[in-house]
């Protein structure tokens, strides 16, 4: 199993490219793929062209509000339970299962239940060649309810200087959790022409390795607008293109 997980600051397309990752790895012939929507909007489904699935979220708070209840009992243990709950919860695919995260956590201690249930969505993932993790822009939530280890993390950015920054930012927050993310590299994303020099230059400063710059596509754009699975995209649309060539670098990485 090799886990890749995409971050960045809102509007920067971390669904788009996941769902294109997700296709060029299946076009390469690697499957099965497990993709995971870890931003409460849940809207991964949309673009792999699944029916929306239940959420981990709701898995999380029925099992929380029955241990406090004490409606557990005894027949079936907590981790048990849970790899049930989270089983039913995979949304089934050809190739490709999702499972959505949800809804963050509301009052109550969720610690021992993250715990178990970041146990359950590793042990679920190693069933799969590849897990593509589709993120909030902060690094938090990984080490609480998914992952502890990451083989790649695809910082993503737009073609500004402010939406580097703030890529930078998200590359020093993985460090700073507990998170084991063994490499990091940093994709631009609607690159319409040249970057401008300012861009070019902050990127060069960053300290962040440059793996892709994925090109404005207006093929992406008409499936998006139609509300049509981002898998059916052309196999010469330049966005597609461009994220084959980096699908093949990350297999060559990890």
């Amino acid at each position: 199993m090799k886990t890749i997980a995409l971050a960045g600051k809102g509007g920067t397309g971390k669904t788009t490219l996941s769902a294109l990752l997700i296709r060029a790895l299946l076009r390469s012939g690697i499957r099965p793929v497990l993709a995971i929507d870890a931003d409460p909007a849940t809207n991964l489904h949309l673009a792999l062209g699944l029916p929306q699935p239940a959420t981990v979220g709701d898995v999380r708070e029925d099992m929380l509000q029955a241990a406090q209840a004490q409606q557990l009992g005894v027949a079936i243990s907590r981790h048990d339970y849970l790899r049930q709950e989270v089983r039913m919860a995979l949304e089934e695919g050809e190739a490709v299962d999702l499972l959505a995260m949800g809804r963050p956590e509301g009052q109550g201690c969720y610690c021992a239940v993250n715990h178990l249930l970041r146990q359950v969505v590793d042990e679920l993932g190693g069933s799969y060649a590849y897990v593509v993790i589709d993120n909030e822009a902060g690094m938090e939530h990984i080490s609480r309810r998914t992952t502890k280890d990451v083989d790649l993390l695809l910082v993503v950015t737009d073609p500004t200087v402010r939406g580097l920054k703030t890529a930078v930012s998200i590359a020093q927050m993985a460090k700073d959790v507990e998170v084991n993310v063994k490499h990091t590299l940093l994709v631009v994303n609607r690159v319409e022409g040249e970057l401008p020099p300012e861009l070019q230059q902050a990127i060069e400063q960053s300290g962040l390795e440059l793996a892709a710059m994925i090109p404005a596509d207006d093929a992406v754009n008409a499936l998006d607008a139609r509300g049509e699975a981002l898998v059916k995209l052309d196999v010469d649309s330049p966005a597609g293109q461009a994220i084959d060539d980096l699908a093949r670098r990350i297999q060559t990485l990890i």
